[in-house]
């Protein structure tokens, strides 16, 4: 992996030497990572190799004890969480958390960013650039159910969406924000095998648009068909990485599986 590591002008992500602790215990141990501009890399190894705490460190909500994250160029590690969607980083949850009481369509709508209305003086000073945003922002939510095919539902409120379309709204709801980067987290979790097929259909549209996606997923067939590359953690570290049918057949991301790896 490490020669990817190379090149900042063509990284998307590119994280070194990261670290963190949880009491005694070492979540992430020294792990380096980059995301190529317009690729889509798989994230895998066995449960509790440290997958998602990365995760949570690149998209902000865990700050690393040590390391460095740069994010389309940007110093990222010790910036929060509501600061990476400014750097172009949007990520999805392995459980959606849909606000359940509001309408579909609302719940895209709170993905907009830097809506002119969000200010109390602007709705009195600027009422007609308020309104002209606000009529841009709903086009572009119906615009992103579409794609998601949720437009039946854009009035029904969330609560009543299965899981799988939670996982949709989540998507469209982060779409909202334009970001360059996603970080998709076990999109195949919970998810019947028809929609799986139409998320995945998604993915590949998002990624042909020139979208850089990282992928934590433990659905092999689907990183198999989706990634060009993959990365596999074991134990808080980085393991190995090649193509998903290479990484597949070796021993030592076998055994790293087999033996339980925490």
């Amino acid at each position: 992996m490490q020669e990817a590591v190379q090149n900042k002008a063509h990284q998307s992500i590119l994280a070194r030497d990261l670290a963190l602790n949880f009491g005694g215990v070492r979540a992430v141990d020294g792990m380096s990572i980059s995301l190529q501009r317009g690729e889509l890399l798989g994230l895998i190894g066995p449960n509790g190799a440290g997958k998602t705490t990365l995760f949570n460190m690149l998209a902000g909500a865990f700050r690393p004890q040590s390391g460095s994250i740069l994010i389309n160029g940007a110093e990222a590690a010790a910036r929060p969480a509501s600061a990476r969607i400014g750097l172009g980083l949007g990520r999805t949850f392995q459980i959606p958390k849909p606000f359940p009481e509001m309408t579909v369509l609302e719940n895209v709508l709170t993905g907009a960013q830097g809506q002119a209305g969000e200010g109390l003086f602007a709705n009195f000073l600027q009422l007609g650039k308020v309104a002209a945003q606000e009529r841009a922002a709903l086009e572009k939510a119906r615009g992103l159910l579409e794609f998601v095919t949720l437009t039946h539902l854009a009035q029904e409120p969330a609560r009543v969406l299965s899981g799988g379309q939670r996982k949709l709204l989540e998507l469209a709801r982060i779409l909202m924000a334009d970001p360059s980067i996603i970080l998709l987290d076990e999109p195949a979790a919970g998810v019947n095998p028809a929609l799986l097929e139409f998320i995945m259909s998604r993915v590949l549209d998002l990624n042909a648009q020139g979208k850089s996606i990282l992928l934590i997923e433990h659905n092999m067939d689907m990183i198999t068909r989706l990634c060009s590359r993959v990365v596999v953690m074991a134990q808080g570290k980085f393991l190995t990485e090649g193509k998903p049918q290479d990484v597949s057949r070796n021993e030592a991301v076998v055994e790293a599986y087999l033996g339980g790896a925490a």
